[in-house]
């Protein structure tokens, strides 16, 4: 691509968003440079890690390395499988019935490599033994690979698959190391996915605050408006939209009810869902019902939550560490009982809400990580204290580029809450 007139790379560019739709006359999202692309990271840290193959039940892992995607419902019940071996290609074990025969039909770069997945879990007195059919499909594989005497890993813990697994003498080890630092770091073609995801997420945004939001409606219609907005337009699967209004902000409940929305509410509205290609939008906005002004306290809490994130999210740049940008965060339970709150917080994004990386002051100060160009987090801040009646949170998607963090959620924020 020809950059000398845009003057940085298209991914870098929030308002040069493709069309989904493929066509001749423009280079737009490169599916099989995608495919092709995300297996050479698989495959180069598999080489890193000494792993003479991966054995992925994770729905997100086996779509990175096969690209083949059947449904949210399906990702992560153990009833398809793919082994990546080191020195060789993918081969996706596949729900045997319709599922297998529409592998074979929708992914021709497969073609010879759909194997029939053999399903062990909620077998009862079976599951020994439909468990041990599972590992002999995995480890036919391996042998014809020559790898069944090397480090074997495996994306998630299931003593049925562990057991039957060692009982073939595999060496097991974890292989998510591997298939994070490969996610991890995302290809031109995954930050432009995520750019359309954010796009619609924008989308549903402005019409929250200009169509569905009034007095009188319930958190479980904003919702619902989400909901069917996304799924309109294309997206995979919508992971949760949280609503909170009023009383519900404070303490926030991630969660909609069917509370009904009055007049100067602060919403919280968190939008979390897959988008047309596969990638996640997960960004967050706060407003008040009715457009009434903000009082002096909210406009504090309002500054307050979004000074922490713009702090922390100017640290995301290439050769800082996520030590750097958890010091921007505010102290907060991650700092009381040393675990992650998720809400004074950064987490990678990608085909997985939760993807790679996390960023909390529970243990990124004492165990930093490099923050490298090409990682894409979620970015949030949460302004919330005892005894407050309502309160603000904030969440921005970015992609880390040379010159730092580039958001890709342009949403703007409330702008009476800043003046």
């Amino acid at each position: 691509m020809d950059l000398s007139f845009i003057q940085k790379p298209h991914e870098y560019t929030p308002r040069r968003i493709f069309s989904t739709t493929g066509t001749d006359w423009q280079e737009r999202i490169n599916w099989d440079r995608l495919r092709r692309d995300r297996l050479a990271r698989a495959k180069e840290q598999l080489e890193k890690h000494d792993l003479g193959a991966v054995v992925l039940y994770v729905g997100e892992n086996v779509r990175y390395v096969t690209s083949v995607f059947q449904g949210n419902w399906k990702n992560n019940i153990f009833i398809r499988y793919a082994v990546l071996p080191r020195g060789g290609e993918p081969i996706l074990f596949e729900t045997v019935g319709s599922d297998f025969y529409c592998a074979r039909i929708d992914a021709p770069w497969l073609e010879g490599r759909i194997r029939p997945a053999i399903t062990w879990k909620w077998a009862e007195g079976a599951e020994e033994y439909m468990a041990e059919r599972m590992a002999d499909s995995v480890y036919d594989v391996l042998k014809e690979h020559g790898v069944e005497k090397e480090k074997i890993g495996i994306d998630i813990m299931d003593m049925r698959a562990y057991n039957a697994l060692t009982k073939k003498g595999l060496k097991i080890v974890n292989a998510w190391p591997a298939m994070s630092a490969a996610r991890v770091i995302k290809t031109p073609d995954e930050i432009e996915l995520l750019k359309i995801a954010s796009a619609y997420g924008d989308c549903a945004m402005w019409k929250i605050k200009n169509e569905w939001l009034k007095p009188g409606v319930k958190e479980s219609y904003i919702c619902a408006k989400v909901n069917e907005f996304l799924y309109e337009n294309g997206f995979d699967f919508v992971y949760d939209i949280i609503v909170a209004s009023g009383g519900n902000t404070s303490p926030y409940r991630r969660w909609h009810t069917d509370k009904v929305i009055r007049y100067g509410d602060l919403v919280i509205v968190d939008i979390n869902a897959i988008g047309p290609g596969g990638y996640f939008v997960d960004f967050v906005r706060c407003f008040k019902c009715g457009g009434g002004k903000p009082t002096q306290k909210e406009k504090d809490l309002y500054k307050e939550c979004n000074d922490w994130l713009e702090a922390a999210m100017a640290e995301l740049k290439p050769g800082n560490t996520t030590k750097d940008v958890a010091e921007k965060f505010p102290e907060y339970d991650d700092d009381k009982y040393g675990s992650v709150s998720l809400q004074q917080f950064a987490h990678s994004i990608g085909l997985s809400l939760y993807e790679g990386m996390w960023i909390s002051r529970a243990y990124s100060l004492k165990y930093p990580a490099e923050i490298k160009q090409n990682m894409c987090f979620a970015i949030e801040t949460f302004a919330g204290h005892p005894g407050l009646e309502q309160t603000v949170r904030l969440e921005h998607d970015v992609v880390v580029t040379d010159k730092g963090a580039e958001k890709m959620t342009i949403f703007p924020l409330e702008e009476d809450f800043l003046s």
